[in-house]
């Protein structure tokens, strides 16, 4: 009989022998490699990262701190070496739901077939991804067979785990392996999850449970290592929004992962694909990229805000679809990177998946081979001065010039337990939707409030108001009441939106069970606040310092026409007027970080006349890197700006560059950089420079493709980016 323990001698055998061929490869192909970066000091940090599948290559070379090397299989050890070799930090990243993972499925690791713990439909068809690749219903082996292919990364040096992707499908729940976990954890017999919504709930629930205790079994797997070892690696889970799993109807444990003993933070998987979801606004469906995208990293930043943890912002240049054009990926692309940057608490971006797709790839894959076309030149140096800039996003001033600002809506990991039959809720999500998008599009930088995280201490501290309905979603236990109304008692203002209709309010749970008889949790809430439903109506009722305005109505129907979503922002006037805060709107969202100016104009807004900026700013948008005297925050655009004015210092130095460009030697006759980007795209690097250079080199030969203006004491220089490092020496 297979055992485990046979089994991993087995393993570490094949392993062996496997690895040790791919090194012998990646040896002789070491000898063609070019040396390593030199090494940066704050690289410790790590700013940025990317992701993967591959061993080193002059395309996936983007040079940020952090290579998260994907998959655990056998030669691992190897392509992790080729990136460590280049000087990277090296990462490993694993798919949690779904992978190779056959060994599991037949019996191999454990002696036990496990076929049965595949994903399935409710008309028995296996979900997964071709072949015998299966997303699983984790059984209670899943995370020590994950721990022996995360063993494999740990062997070979990784600083961090990343854990991808622990998704459950609303649409599964019937395989006799699921069957078996709802007996052990409900104590019942399994009930079809589409018959009821109770049944649909508690499959939800369960769901929830089980991708919980596969990544604690690999976050405790890790933990022991680390006693052992005395290393210190750590653990991540890199995760789509809450917002997103649910319109995408996917279970995952998310705000729970923060709780489990190991868990380091997140990854916010949020990019053009998630974001560009169609949602409703004023009546009308269609994809809002830019403030979808602001919400989806709202939700992941609340993820962690005040539990220790940390996040990196994932950005996409292109995205899964290979369908789209450069175009479209690029203006998407700025969404999305724009909307991530209004979120000040964060500074550490993924800034791309699969950069060999981005650099390498030819789209859209819809037309003939030879129509399609590799990434334009001016992209590609976009998107490297960009990456570049992602490395100084921690600044200590932050200035918003927006709408009122501290203003939040209230979502619970539940919106993922009620997305399916027999009764599912709003496809377009409008239940959280439709209290956000017209506080977004009035210029209201609000914020996706995790309702499981306000019972931690100081967390609700940022707001003044907040949205929150039961309708499309249950609190998951009463603990989070107390904290919502000594909020409310000490100055906040609650807006419930609600009207007491959904049919989940009939599920067994705990506002309902063990001694408790009430109707809706709602009314659990109200109890702690000391009113009860007899209060009118659209009116701010005090409640110590702050007060309730309960609008009785259901938070979708605020998306279905105009007058729904002046409801909204009309409630949001009122609860600021009384508690005495400034209450402004506007069609735009700007923020400062440092020197930087993020900026975008809203389309659907209110009237009125774009904003203009006044000064000397250059775009890291624009590939030519020019100053700009005045920007036009118009509807629709994107803005990541550098203003000049704060960042001149009066010596010469870096502003932004299209490549790695780490000092080397700075005096008052010369300054020299060490350079490498991705190889064969343009290079630009921008120069703050008091005297026009006599001369610029590149490893010792002249390079004539530089430009100084006087006037603006500002020094271009143009070449090609190669991926191997290279001494880049201005002379005065």
């Amino acid at each position: 009989m297979i055992t485990k323990y046979n089994y991993l001698r087995r393993l570490k055998i094949s392993a062996f022998i496997l690895t040790s061929l791919f090194v012998g490869v990646a040896i002789l192909k070491a000898a063609e490699n070019p040396p390593p970066f030199p090494a940066d000091t704050n690289q410790i940090l790590e700013r940025t990262c990317f992701q993967t599948g591959k061993a080193w290559s002059p395309q996936g070379n983007l040079r940020s701190d952090v290579a998260i090397v994907y998959g655990i299989d056998t030669n691992l050890p190897a392509r992790i070496q080729t990136w460590r070799d280049r000087g990277y930090r090296i990462h490993v990243m694993t798919g949690v739901a779904w992978g190779e993972y056959q060994d599991y499925l037949y019996g191999r690791f454990d002696g036990i077939n496990h076929e049965d713990e595949a994903q399935t439909d409710r008309n028995g068809n296996k979900i997964g991804h071709g072949g015998d690749v299966y997303y699983m219903c984790p059984g209670t082996n899943y995370g020590e067979f994950l721990s022996v292919g995360v063993q494999r990364a740990l062997d070979a040096g990784a600083e961090a785990i990343h854990l991808e992707e622990p998704e459950f499908w609303d649409r599964a729940g019937y395989s006799e392996g699921f069957k078996r976990e709802w007996k052990n954890y409900y104590h019942e017999d399994w009930v079809p999850p589409h018959s009821s919504v109770d049944a649909r709930w508690r499959a939800g629930k369960l769901k929830y449970f089980l991708y919980r205790r596969a990544l604690q079994q690999v976050f405790d797997h890790v933990q022991a290592y680390n006693q052992r070892t005395g290393r210190q690696v750590r653990c991540y889970v890199p995760t789509h929004s809450l917002l997103n799993y649910a319109q995408w109807c996917i279970v995952s444990p998310e705000s729970s992962l923060a709780r489990l003993k190991g868990c380091d933070g997140y990854i916010a998987q949020v990019w053009t694909g998630t974001s560009r979801e169609p949602n409703r606004f004023r009546g009308e469906v269609r994809s809002r990229t830019f403030e979808t995208a602001f919400l989806e990293y709202g939700a992941m930043q609340n993820l962690v805000r005040a539990t220790g943890r940390s996040v990196w912002y994932l950005n996409d240049p292109i995205e899964d679809n290979p369908n789209h054009d450069w175009t479209d990926y690029r203006y998407n692309w700025e969404s999305t990177l724009t909307a991530s940057l209004f979120q000040p608490a964060v500074a550490k971006y993924e800034v791309a998946p699969w950069p060999e797709r981005v650099f390498g790839g030819h789209y859209p894959s819809s037309v003939a081979p030879e129509d399609r076309k590799p990434i334009p030149p001016a992209y590609a140096t976009e998107l490297q001065t960009v990456f570049n800039a992602l490395n100084d996003m921690k600044q200590p001033g932050v200035a918003w010039d927006c709408g009122t600002t501290g203003i939040g809506v209230l979502v619970s990991d539940s919106l993922m337990f009620q997305r399916g039959e027999p009764t599912p809720s709003d496809p377009y999500l409008g239940n959280v939707y439709g209290l956000a998008m017209p506080l977004v599009k009035s210029g209201l930088p609000v914020m996706p409030v995790q309702l499981e995280n306000v019972t931690i201490p100081h967390y609700l501290d940022p707001f003044h108001i907040l949205f929150l309905s039961y309708d499309g979603q249950k609190p998951l236990s009463p603990e989070v009441h107390a904290p919502l109304a000594d909020w409310v008692k000490h100055g906040g203002v609650l807006v419930v939106c609600d009207r007491d209709a959904d049919p989940y309010l009939q599920v067994r749970d705990w506002w309902n069970s063990d001694g408790k008889h009430y109707l809706t949790p709602r009314q659990h809430l109200f109890e702690q606040l000391g009113v009860t439903d007899s209060i009118p109506s659209g009116q701010f009722n005090r409640i110590g310092e702050g007060g309730l305005i309960w609008l009785r109505e259901r938070p979708v129907d605020f998306s279905l026409n105009a007058e729904g979503a002046a409801q909204i922002v009309d409630a949001a006037k009122l609860a600021a007027k009384n508690i005495g805060q400034e209450w402004r709107v506007t069609n735009y969202l700007l923020l400062r970080r440092g020197p930087y100016v993020i900026a975008s104009g809203l389309d659907e807004s209110g009237e009125g006349q774009p904003r203009q900026l006044s000064g000397n700013f250059v775009s890291l948008f624009d590939s030519e890197l020019r100053v700009q005297k005045g920007i036009s925050v118009t509807p629709g655009s994107r803005q990541f700006l550098l203003d000049l004015d704060l960042a001149r210092t009066g010596e010469t130095h870096l502003l932004a560059s299209a490549c790695k460009a780490l000092p080397k030697e700075s005096t008052g006759d010369k300054i020299s950089f060490t350079v490498e980007g991705v190889g064969e795209t343009p290079a630009i690097l921008l120069l703050e420079s008091a005297k026009k250079p006599s001369s610029v080199t590149l490893d010792g030969k002249d390079l004539p493709t530089y430009e100084y203006s006087a006037q603006e004491r500002l020094l271009w220089i143009h070449f090609e980016n190669t991926a191997s490092p290279r001494e880049l020496t201005v002379n005065f």
